[in-house]
C-alpha cells in the first residue's frame, strides 16, 4: 500500500493497478452510511422515556429501561432525499455538519478543530516552538526513549484524571513534527498523545466524563474500586510505553518500515535545517513563555473551571494572536501581518478534512435516528435488543458480552458521558439479574468505551489527531489493529476476572 504527500484523507493512485488499495476514509464512512440507511428498512424504530436523576451531585437525564416501545410494528424505512430539514441518505452529510451545538458534535467540534488548527498555524509560523523543543529534547537523541515514556505517562494521566479528548489535538500538532525531526514518525507521536489518553480514559479510576458518570448512574459509590483500576491503569500504560519504545527504535533504525514514511515526507521537507533549529534566536524566549502560559491557562480552565470546546478554542485563538503579534515584532521567520494571516488559513486548512469526517460520522448517527432516547430511532431498538439478549446469559459470559456490546456501541456514540447515559440504566439492573456486580458492569462500560476510541472513525478526537498528523485513517487502522486486539484481550481478561472475584 502506498501513500503520497497529498492532503490527509486523500487516497493516492497506486502505480500497480492490480494491487489492492485501502479505501479512503470518506469511502469507508459512505459505506457505513449506506449500511445505516439500509437498517431503517430492516429494524423498527423504538423510543424510551427519560427521567432526571441525581448523578454525582448534578442532575442528568437518563433513560428509563422499562419504557421502551416500538413506534410501529414494521420498519419505517427512510427517504432517499428528504425535504424540510429532515434526514435522508443524501442529506446525511449536511445534516451531520449542522447538528448539535457549540458544546459538542458536530458543529462545536467542527469549529473547535478549524479554529485550533488556525491558531497553531500562527504559533508555528514563528518557528520558536520548533526551535525550542528541538533544542531541549532532540538535541540529546539518546534520551529519546525516556522522553517517549514520560509523554506516554503524562498523556495517560490526562485521560485518566480529567478525560482528555479533543484537548489532545493541539499537542499532536506540536509533537508530530518534533518527533519526526528526531527520526521517529507521526505514528509514534499519535501513540504517545492520543492513544495514551484513551488508554488512561479506559482504565481511569476518576475520569469525570466516563467512569464517574457510569458509577453515579449505576448507584455505585463514586471512585469506589479505585485500587484495582489504578493497577489496571499501571499495567496498560506500562505496556503501551514499552510498545512505543520498541516501535520508535525500530522506526528510527529503519525509517522505511513505517507505514507513515511516505506521508511524513511533508514534515521532513517542511522542517527547517538542523543548524537553524539548534540555535534559538532573539524573541524565541518570549514566544515560548507565552505558549507555555497559554497551555497552562487551558489546563487550569479544564481542571478548575470545567472549560470545554467554546472556551478552549477561544483560549487557543487568543494565544495564537498574542504569539503572532510578538513574532511579528521580533520578525521571527520574517513573519509579517499578511504572512500571519496566511499561516492561520493554512493551519485551518490542514485540519479541514478531519473536521469534515466528524460531520460525516455524526450524519451516520442521524441516519440511525440520532442519539436522543425519546425520539424514534433504530439505535434505541438495538439497545433494547442487546439488553434483552444479555438477560438470557449468566455470570462471567454475560459480563464479557457487556464488554462486546459497549465496544460495538461506541462506534455510534463515542461520547463517554452520552454512552453512559444511554447504556448504564440498562446494564446496571441487568448485572443484578445475571449475577455480576454493578461495579463489573461499569468496568465493562469504561473499557469498551475507551479502548475502541483509538480506531473508530466516528471519534472526533481521533480524526482531529489524524488530521494533525496528515495520516489517512486506513493507514492508521492497518497499523493499530494488532494493538487494538491486544487491548481488547486485556479488557476481556479484566472483565472476566472482575466477574469471577465479584469486583
Amino acid at each position: 500500500m502506498h501513500s503520497t504527500d497529498a492532503p490527509a484523507y486523500t487516497s493516492p493512485a497506486d502505480n500497480t493497478a492490480s494491487r489492492w488499495e485501502m479505501p479512503d476514509t470518506y469511502l469507508i464512512l459512505f459505506a457505513v452510511a449506506l449500511l445505516a440507511f439500509a437498517l431503517n428498512f430492516l429494524i423498527p424504530a423504538g423510543t424510551y422515556d427519560t427521567v432526571m436523576t441525581l448523578v454525582n451531585g448534578s442532575e442528568r437525564q437518563v433513560i428509563d429501561p422499562g419504557t421502551y416501545r416500538q413506534v410501529s410494528p414494521e420498519p419505517n424505512g427512510m427517504a432517499l432525499f428528504a425535504e424540510g430539514g429532515e434526514v435522508g441518505l443524501l442529506n446525511f452529510a449536511f445534516e451531520g455538519m449542522v447538528s448539535g451545538s457549540k458544546w459538542g458534535a458536530s458543529i462545536g467540534v467542527f469549529a473547535f478543530i478549524l479554529l485550533t488548527g488556525g491558531a497553531f498555524g500562527l504559533v508555528f509560523a514563528s518557528g520558536s516552538v520548533e526551535r525550542g523543543l528541538f533544542q531541549v529534547i532532540a538535541g540529546n537523541r539518546k534520551a529519546g526513549p525516556v522522553y517517549l515514556v514520560i509523554l506516554c505517562v503524562l498523556f495517560s494521566l490526562g485521560g485518566a484524571i480529567f478525560g482528555m479528548g479533543e484537548e489532545v489535538i493541539p499537542f499532536t500538532l506540536i509533537l508530530v513534527p518534533l518527533l519526526i525531526s528526531m527520526g521517529y514518525d507521526s505514528i509514534t507521536a499519535l501513540l504517545v498523545t492520543y492513544v495514551a489518553t484513551q488508554v488512561g480514559f479506559a482504565t481511569s479510576w476518576m475520569n469525570p466524563f466516563g467512569v464517574s458518570i457510569a458509577q453515579g448512574i449505576a448507584g455505585v459509590p463514586l471512585m469506589s474500586g479505585s485500587v484495582p483500576r489504578m493497577l489496571l491503569w499501571l499495567l496498560a500504560t506500562s505496556g503501551l510505553a514499552g510498545y512505543v519504545v520498541y516501535y520508535a527504535r525500530r522506526v528510527q533504525s529503519a525509517p522505511v518500515l513505517s507505514l507513515a514514511h511516505s506521508s511524513d515526507r511533508y514534515f521532513r521537507e517542511k522542517a527547517a535545517p538542523i543548524e537553524q533549529l539548534q540555535t534559538m534566536v532573539r524573541g524565541d524566549g518570549w514566544v515560548l513563555l507565552l505558549f507555555a502560559a497559554g497551555i497552562g491557562w487551558m489546563i487550569w480552565g479544564v481542571v478548575t473551571r470545567g472549560y470545554y470546546l467554546p472556551e478552549i478554542a477561544s483560549q487557543f485563538f487568543t494565544m495564537g494572536i498574542v504569539v503572532a503579534v510578538v513574532a511579528i515584532g521580533f520578525r521571527l521567520n520574517g513573519l509579517t501581518a499578511n504572512r500571519a494571516a496566511v499561516a492561520f488559513k493554512e493551519g485551518a486548512q490542514q485540519l479541514l478534512p478531519a473536521a469534515m469526517v466528524v460531520a460525516l460520522a455524526k450524519g451516520i448517527v442521524l441516519l440511525l435516528g440520532g442519539d436522543d432516547p425519546t425520539a424514534p430511532s433504530v439505535l434505541n431498538t438495538v439497545l433494547h435488543w442487546a439488553g434483552s439478549g444479555l438477560a438470557d446469559v449468566s455470570g462471567g459470559v454475560s459480563a464479557w458480552f457487556m464488554l462486546v456490546f459497549q465496544t460495538v456501541f461506541n462506534f455510534f456514540i463515542t461520547s463517554g458521558s452520552g454512552q453512559a447515559a444511554l447504556t448504564m440504566p440498562i446494564m446496571a439492573p441487568l448485572a443484578d439479574l445475571v449475577g455480576v456486580t454493578r461495579q463489573t458492569a461499569v468496568l465493562a462500560f469504561q473499557l469498551g468505551d475507551g479502548f475502541t476510541n483509538i480506531i473508530v472513525p466516528t471519534s472526533a478526537s481521533l480524526m482531529g489527531c489524524l488530521g494533525a498528523a496528515r495520516l489517512d485513517w486506513g493507514i492508521w487502522a492497518r497499523f493499530i489493529l494488532p494493538l487494538q486486539f491486544f487491548l481488547f484481550a486485556l479488557a476481556s481478561a479484566a472483565v472476566l476476572l472482575a466477574a469471577v472475584f465479584g469486583f
